[in-house]
């Protein structure tokens, strides 16, 4: 006996509405510039985006809010800025298998312009209390590739990330309302770094330590000491290349 499908919310669009819909928002030139730019990982700003696929800001908005009722991007604000990303890593496999099919043999995603933001600020900073920047990037970024960090979605430390910071001897089980790890959009780097709990005392024991230090002046630029570089390497594997 066939069987009979799960009735549907009554304002469920149908399965076969979402997947026209999904492919209709993709259905343009403009529209389609805009996803390859995105697949690159990093977050654009409109402007960045129109001057890149070459169409007037204000039409640039339309074909924004086309991506984004489709759930094909989504918008992100920091400061007095907003962004524009891929919803998804599921829906970026979508979009570059689709540009794959379509133009075989085509060069990865493309390049995102350098942000102008004067040294050593792009290469280490504070974020509010934990790292950004480079050397932001570079910590979330291992945590990840060694399973102590989940990024898909909201950031939440792995059981193998709490054992991590368990033997580096930094607590993340604080109480209170902040989160024990959450994500920030780097406004250089345009990924989601590494902030909450697990990023702020992560952070602090490097200062604590002297792994990093304020440079002449104050401020929020950091410099990885020597003593840092060595404790970054045993700790996650990284060298200074990772953050220079």
């Amino acid at each position: 006996m066939d069987q009979v499908p799960p009735p549907r919310p009554a304002d469920a669009p149908a399965p076969a509405a979402k997947l026209a819909s999904f492919a209709a928002a993709l259905a343009d030139e403009t529209r389609a510039a805009i996803c390859m730019c995105l697949l690159e990982g990093r977050a654009w700003t409109a402007g960045e985006l129109a001057r890149a696929t070459g169409v007037a800001p204000s039409t640039i908005s339309g074909h924004l809010t086309r991506l984004l009722d489709a759930d094909i991007c989504v918008m992100e604000r920091q400061g007095r800025h907003a962004y524009v990303r891929i919803a998804d890593a599921a829906t970026a496999r979508v979009v570059d298998e689709l540009a794959t099919h379509a133009v075989p043999g085509r060069d990865a995603a493309h390049a995102v312009p350098v942000v102008a933001a004067p040294d050593p600020m792009v290469r280490a900073r504070t974020c509010y209390d934990h790292f950004a920047g480079r050397l932001g990037m570079a910590v979330t970024d291992a945590m990840e590739h060694r399973g102590l960090l989940r990024t898909e979605g909201v950031f939440a430390l792995t059981e193998a990330g709490l054992h991590w910071y368990e033997e580096a001897g930094i607590d993340v089980r604080g109480a209170g309302r902040r989160p024990q790890a959450s994500s920030c959009l780097d406004w250089t780097e345009r990924r989601r770094h590494l902030g909450g709990l697990a990023g702020a005392r992560l952070c602090a024991r490097a200062l604590e330590q002297a792994w990093v230090v304020r440079p002449e002046g104050g401020g929020r630029a950091l410099l990885v000491t020597p003593e840092g570089e060595k404790a970054f390497g045993e700790l996650l594997g990284l060298t200074a290349q990772s953050w220079r």
